[in-house]
């Protein structure tokens, strides 16, 4: 029972000759002629893709990358004690990140748009997660060139480990002198490059690929001491950066709980709302439709930042109409360049036209059908100052008729005021 099921799941099932893949392999490695040719172009599309936010040229960028090579190449190598290959596999990989990152910036530093898009600070803090995509990404690309049918397996690795938009983003970091942007994309770089090799490695063991040097036992314990220190000290760093994606996510999730309970649900109406995690403290901004805050509600808000596990946070309101203004302005340019302050005053009247008008047109017919005597009639909304300082808005309906109806009216004015959920309608006739 136990060697049917170890046969069902052995990889030696289907495996392609040992020197084939290795001859293949080795093919692979080299960046010279066309191979350079076909990374530089690959470099242009991605920083392109990169640069205008499109996933479907970035995934394209990465088909046609040759990167895998010489990573594939380090693998093998390492687990046939093929020092000499070794080299090759390495000195070629330099070659390739080299070139790539010269392209790269060169791109970007010559390119109008310098704007940080999604896909580029997508790849610009990598954590635990990338490293186990790029080891078990790696283990399906071994796996699968190792096989007779070599199937479909490579064009998704080449997309789930994405070597390409991460030596891109750090030719973007140097373009625009950000170093916390090339460290973060050359440091996910390495990992992906890494772990594809450590993958690779293990697969070459586990299928049992030949030494092509033979090493004693105490140089081959030196290899694997020094992979697993290497392996180390590339995930620290990743758990790390996991542990900080964490806590800024929660740190989110809590700002909407304490919105959602102390704004929205009291029906206060948010028109602006930013969150600055990186800030000391953490900086909550938001400004409101109408709703206007004293310093004492503004200093008993803050305090219970604290029951929402919002340490070290500050709440800011901003309620200054010229600040306001200035912050939106500034929030939609990093979205649309093209949106301008005229259109933001357009709009803003818009919105307080929109107070003054009714929306229900029906009401005009079902008025008609009920109160037949009342001919010409319209409806709108004026600004009304009962007998205290504050002003509000009141339904105004007007009609002319041959003769005043006292009694008419009032029911019109019952009927118009539950129809449009509005205590505040008045009936006038011209």
């Amino acid at each position: 029972m136990l060697g049917k099921l170890y046969k069902f799941i052995s990889l030696h099932y289907g495996e392609e000759e040992k020197e084939k893949v290795l001859e293949n392999v080795t093919e692979n490695i080299s960046f010279r002629g066309s191979n350079l040719w076909i990374l530089a172009c690959a470099i242009v599309i991605a920083s392109i893709g990169l640069n205008v936010n499109s996933t479907a040229v970035i995934i394209g960028a990465m088909l046609i990358s040759p990167l895998m090579g010489p990573i594939l190449g380090a693998g093998f190598a390492l687990g046939t004690y093929n020092f000499q290959l070794l080299k090759r596999s390495i000195k070629n990989l330099l070659i390739a990140t080299i070139v790539s990152l010269l392209v790269s910036f060169i791109y970007f530093f010559l390119s109008p748009f310098k704007e940080t898009q999604s896909e580029l600070l997508a790849r610009t803090a990598p954590n635990i997660y990338d490293v186990l995509i790029a080891f078990f990404g790696g283990l399906v690309g071994v796996i699968a060139i190792t096989r007779v049918k070599k199937g479909n397996p490579i064009p998704g690795v080449a997309i789930a480990t994405a070597l390409m938009p991460p030596l891109c983003t750090a030719g973007y970091g140097l373009a625009i002198g950000n170093w916390v942007y090339f460290i973060g994309a050359f440091y996910l770089y390495t990992i992906n490059c890494f772990f594809i090799c450590i993958a690779t490695f293990l697969i070459t063991k586990y299928l049992r690929y030949q030494p092509v040097k033979m090493v004693g036992e105490k140089y081959e314990k030196q290899i694997k001491y020094g992979i697993t220190a290497l392996i180390v000290i590339m995930i620290v760093p990743s758990f790390y950066l996991a542990y900080n994606l964490l806590n800024e996510k929660k740190f989110k999730q809590n700002t909407d709980q304490f919105i959602d309970k102390e704004f929205v649900k009291e029906g206060y109406t948010i028109i602006y709302k930013k969150i600055s995690y990186h800030s000391s403290p953490k900086i909550i901004e938001l400004a409101f439709l109408s709703k206007k805050f004293t310093a004492d509600e503004l200093k008993k808000l803050n305090e219970e930042l604290k029951e929402f596990g919002l340490v070290n946070a500050q709440l800011v309101i901003k309620q200054d109409a010229t600040d306001l203004k200035s912050e939106i302005l500034n929030e939609i340019g990093k979205k649309d360049n093209i949106l301008s302050e005229k259109d933001i005053i357009i709009n803003n009247l818009r919105n307080e036209l929109d107070k003054y008008s009714v929306k229900d047109s029906g009401v005009v017919k079902e008025m008609a059908i009920l109160f037949p005597k009342f001919q010409n009639v319209s409806i709108g909304k004026i600004t009304d100052f009962p007998n205290t300082d504050s002003a509000r808005l009141a339904t105004i309906v007007m009609y002319s008729s041959e003769k005043e109806d006292k009694n008419d009216e009032l029911k019109l004015k019952q009927w118009m005021s539950q129809k449009l959920a509005d205590r505040n309608t008045k009936v006038i006739r011209r």
